[in-house]
């Protein structure tokens, strides 16, 4: 099989996924993704689409992942692993999509606005 790749985004995370039939690796930035990844919510949340399809162990994953924290960063890895799952085999798509997995999270942080201490928050209002 060739090397398939798939690109995931969320918040300002960018993650360009290779997927190759193989043992199960998964790395990320050249690292394992659990050193990558410590705590063990994201690491749940990168192997959920594997996991959910049933296909665990049987492709290597390469990652380049930059900008944005950590979980935007998994979410982005997971999004793109998503990707690359569909593009395997199409009856993946169903079910990923009835999780959710295939639908890019359009939120994005809100921009500071003039007047105001933040995007929303005024500044303290005095009446005297």
């Amino acid at each position: 099989m060739e090397v398939l790749n798939a690109i995931g985004r969320r918040k300002t995370s960018v993650a360009r996924v290779y997927l190759q039939s193989g043992k199960g690796s998964i790395v990320v930035n050249g690292l394992d993704f659990k050193t990558y990844f410590k705590t063990e919510p994201l690491q749940i949340s990168v192997e959920s689409p594997l996991n959910l399809v049933a296909e665990a162990g049987k492709y290597d994953i390469n990652v380049n992942v930059q900008g944005g924290g950590v979980t935007g960063q998994a979410e982005a890895i997971r999004l793109g692993i998503a990707r690359a799952l569909v593009l395997v085999n199409s009856e993946f798509k169903s079910p990923l999509r009835k999780e959710g997995l295939m639908t890019r999270d359009s939120r994005m942080v809100e921009r500071k606005k003039y007047g105001k201490r933040k995007a929303r928050k005024r500044f303290q209002f005095s009446k005297r």
